[in-house]
């Protein structure tokens, strides 16, 4: 079990799936919401949460003032937990979708202004990098894109739309953080 760090549904319990799913820790969470809440982007904010695992971020961000999290998996039974998190919190504005993260973000239609992604850390570099490539039509001007790895990979290939800032590491955990240039043109 994980729980929502802080906000409306602060402390409460979300279920995470049995297999395949790393949750983010209620550590690096806190510290990463506290950042964010510091910047002032969560309030009314669009969050896109890619690779949702238990909805973890994006329903943290709901609980801390976000307006809207599309919380994004491949896997139906990943879906099932998610939803059942979301209806468990009594957190409105969570949109599930199961697909590919890549095959998800070919299709952008709107803009958002939180991106959370945090891929199984087997994945590549070059995996992650080509997803992160994907980003910039999805982008609001100010969009914050928040990247989760494995301390021990390097640091990703940011496209030109965004500017990476210094990574923060939380023991086996890096946070790589990168703003929008501008909002880029749609693909």
């Amino acid at each position: 079990m994980s729980r929502i760090v802080a906000g409306a549904a602060g402390g409460q319990r979300i279920a995470v799936p049995p297999h395949g799913v790393r949750p983010t820790s209620d550590r690096v969470r806190e510290a990463l919401f506290s950042l964010l809440e510091a910047r002032g982007v969560l309030e009314d904010a669009v969050v896109l949460d890619l690779y949702a695992g238990s909805g973890a971020l994006g329903l943290e961000a709901l609980s801390r003032g976000a307006l809207t999290a599309t919380l994004v998996d491949r896997d139906p039974r990943v879906c099932g937990v998610i939803q059942t998190n979301a209806r468990t919190t009594n957190l409105t504005g969570a949109l599930v979708r199961r697909a590919s993260v890549p095959t998800f973000l070919k299709r952008a239609t709107d803009t958002v202004d939180v991106v959370f992604v945090d891929p199984p850390y087997a994945d590549t570099e070059d995996e992650v990098d080509a997803v992160l490539g994907l980003l910039p039509p999805w982008l609001s001007e100010d969009a914050l894109v928040v990247l989760e790895r494995d301390s021990r990979t390097r640091t990703p290939a940011w496209p030109e739309a965004l500017t990476p800032e210094e990574p923060r590491v939380y023991g086996e955990t890096t946070l790589h953080l990168a703003e929008a240039r501008g909002k880029a043109p749609k693909a």
